[in-house]
């Protein structure tokens, strides 16, 4: 694998760990800007409300830019936002900043995964971008604990500094080891990227992420109180049995990148079909304390093995706009978080127990394979009687055309 990968996966170590921070600072922030903890819990909705609105806009505006570019651009926006949360001196200036901070995550992903992509063989496209997703799966492990240590001991404004100087690395990482041969974007401009996200097979396969990611967040939303709750752990253990989710996540990424570059639709089916199995199987494995943590590492191997074929498969069906439909895909990421999380809370508020949200999840999951299979379902029927290859339209210069 390129060395590049690795600056791709320096930028999403620091994204990885600004978004998921806030949920540990949350106290801090709320107390030093005297603030109620529900308030300071918007801080973590404006930088999802960033991710949505940048990802699909900031994607098309760099159209076409240069790709090593846009990542180096991105990720210095991404620096700004975070200085400017260190400075911010009230509320509503932090969920300003927070917001800016968000804008370049979605655009980042998207862009990275077809550089990523483009600088490795066919077989091995879903490793490269499982590889890309590593620094985003290791942050959960290692990044957000000591960014929280970090915040709690030298307050929270030395958190984000912190994260910036991450960002300034992935900067640094991104200029020396992006090779330039492999950055332009396809010539088609704004229109053309717009034009080939009309496609049903691409709507299909950003719905599949809505709903198995969705189904994990309606679970690992109301992951704490199941563990206090259902499980009896003390709340001081909460944060190692997350970075145990973390440990699962990455094992899953892995393990999803290299099975998808086999087989990309089987990787996918496989990988919902253990997700919905997991969360039935949540109530009963937070009996025990030993079985809730086998359960939170299950969670995210089974969540995680989705997380690259969802990506490839999003880019392969918009292949004349892989970067557009790539940056999509990463707000449907963030749709799937609000959703699930909503959902979740539906089971919780109806008094249907604390392990609820996990049997919603398991839901979601099952709807998931189902979009899934109507995507299937659809390729087939597009598919011509005499060699069963897809039809696929004009591919303009620059962007490669993938039957599967």
């Amino acid at each position: 694998m390129p060395l590049a990968l690795l600056a791709l996966a320096v930028g999403a170590f620091g994204i990885g760990t600004t978004e998921f921070v806030m949920m540990g600072l949350l106290p801090d922030v709320a107390d030093d800007l005297h603030v109620s903890i529900p308030a300071a819990g918007h801080l973590v909705s404006a930088y999802a409300l960033g991710v949505v609105v940048g990802a699909p806009l900031l994607a098309a505006a760099t159209a076409r830019m240069s790709r090593r570019t846009v990542l180096i651009a991105l990720m210095a926006l991404f620096v700004a936002g975070n200085a400017l949360s260190a400075c911010a001196p009230g509320n509503g200036s932090l969920l300003a900043a927070r917001f800016v901070s968000g804008l370049p995550h979605g655009a980042f992903f998207g862009v990275g995964a077809v550089v990523a992509t483009n600088m490795v063989p066919p077989e091995r496209k879903a490793r490269s971008v499982s590889l890309m997703f590593l620094g985003l799966t290791v942050a959960n492990i290692a990044g957000v604990p000591a960014a929280t240590l970090m915040g709690q001991h030298l307050g929270w404004r030395a958190t984000f500094l912190g994260v910036s100087a991450i960002g300034l690395v992935a900067i640094a990482s991104l200029a020396f080891l992006i090779p330039r041969d492999h950055t332009h974007a396809p010539s088609t401009g704004l229109r053309g990227e717009l034009a080939a996200l009309r496609s049903l097979p691409v709507w299909l396969a950003l719905g599949t992420t809505v709903a198995g990611f969705g189904a994990l967040f309606a679970a690992y939303s109301y992951v704490t109180p199941m563990l206090t709750g259902a499980a009896g752990y003390a709340e001081t253990s909460v944060t190692l049995l997350l970075a145990l989710f973390g440990v699962g996540a990455t094992a899953g990424n892995l393990l999803g990148g290299r099975l998808a570059d086999h087989s990309l639709r089987g990787t996918l089916f496989g990988g919902l079909a253990s997700l919905a199995a997991v969360l039935v199987l949540f109530p009963l494995l937070m009996r025990t304390e030993w079985s809730a943590a086998l359960a939170v590492t299950l969670l995210g191997t089974a969540a995680f093995v989705t997380g690259s074929p969802l990506q490839l498969m999003v880019m392969e069906k918009a292949s004349a706009a892989p970067s557009l439909a790539s940056s999509a895909n990463q707000a449907a990421f963030n749709l799937a978080n609000a959703g699930g999380a909503w959902v979740g809370g539906l089971t919780l508020a109806a008094g249907w127990g604390t392990t609820s949200p996990a049997l919603a999840g398991a839901v979601l999951a099952v709807l998931g394979l189902g979009v899934a299979a109507a995507a299937y379902t659809v390729d087939r029927r597009r598919a011509t009687p005499s060699t069963g290859r897809v039809v696929t339209t004009h591919v303009p210069e620059g962007a490669t055309a993938v039957h599967r």
